[in-house]
């Protein structure tokens, strides 16, 4: 008889089992490593077991967990500003680039205007240089309109950074929603502003989640940009923030850093879950017909 080697135990399947074990494993153990030692009372990360929630003082004996970092955390720095300042940020970005980004996907998939072709191909040309390239041109010029040391000024830079491809983006979903739905909507006395407000948008709904999902989390933790920019401590993003704890040849703040890097997933967790339920349930209720 032939062998089974697609079984579920042939050495094929046990393999890749024991692929994905691995890679579970190396996803997993910095995260558990990250709240453990975010729970320890000692600034020094060698201080952490390497079971989750154990810690070993210098006698070799096992200490509770505690939450004296996250309690430093607040009342220790500017954390909770950090905080405040970021998601303004990331809040103020998600705004302007989808109300931005939908419009231009729109009208570049519908309109026929003098030079479209060419405004977008240089969107695509735009996206072939990294952002850093143009970092000192954009120093300058918030510099010359007085945005550096500001929150709105970060925000015209990641908007305006991510309009080029985001349109591309809305572009293309638009272009395979059916025109008949607008003109259906045109028959029954519907503006054209009113057809892409009740029709269009709520059809582009899947991809306008994914838009704002992804340019809430853009900027959320970008480093580069918020430290050309921002001087002052009231102004720092948390991803400027908490790399300062961890800077320097003094620094000794490993295990609040970590509580402070746990904290950041919190915002990212509740969107990711209720942005994958509103994006399952767009895409089995809507879709446009012939």
């Amino acid at each position: 008889m032939k062998s089974d080697r697609t079984g579920s135990n042939s050495p094929i399947v046990w393999l890749l089992t024991l692929v994905l074990i691995v890679q579970v494993l190396m996803v997993l153990y910095p995260i558990a490593f990250t709240v453990s030692s975010s729970f320890s009372r000692s600034n020094s990360l060698s201080s952490s077991a390497l079971m989750p929630f154990h810690y070993i003082d210098k006698d070799g004996n096992t200490i509770a967990p505690s939450l004296v970092q996250y309690k430093r955390l607040f009342t220790e720095t500017n954390y909770l500003h950090w905080y405040k300042n970021t998601l303004i940020i990331a809040c103020m970005n998600t705004l302007l680039t989808v109300i931005v980004c939908t419009f231009a996907g729109y009208i570049f998939s519908r309109f026929t205007f003098p030079f479209r072709k060419t405004i977008m191909g240089s969107m695509i040309v735009l996206q072939m240089f990294p952002s850093f390239i143009g970092m000192i041109a954009t120093y300058a010029i918030l510099n010359k309109f007085h945005a550096l040391n500001t929150l709105w000024g970060l925000v015209l830079v990641y908007s305006t950074g991510s309009i080029p491809f985001n349109s591309w983006l809305m572009k293309g979903y638009f272009d395979t929603i059916p025109k008949d739905l607008a003109e259906a909507a045109y028959i029954d006395g519907a503006t054209p502003f009113q057809a892409f407000r009740k029709v269009i948008v709520p059809s582009a709904k899947p991809q306008i989640v994914f838009l704002a999902l992804t340019s809430f989390t853009g900027p959320w933790m970008d480093f580069i940009f918020p430290k050309l920019v921002l001087r002052s401590d009231d102004k720092k993003t948390l991803a400027v923030g908490l790399y300062e704890m961890i800077s320097g040849r003094s620094a000794d703040k490993f295990t609040m850093f970590a509580a402070g890097a746990l904290l950041v997933a919190v915002p990212f967790t509740i969107l990711f879950v209720s942005g994958q339920r509103t994006l399952l349930q767009s895409l089995a209720g809507t879709g446009g017909k012939e």
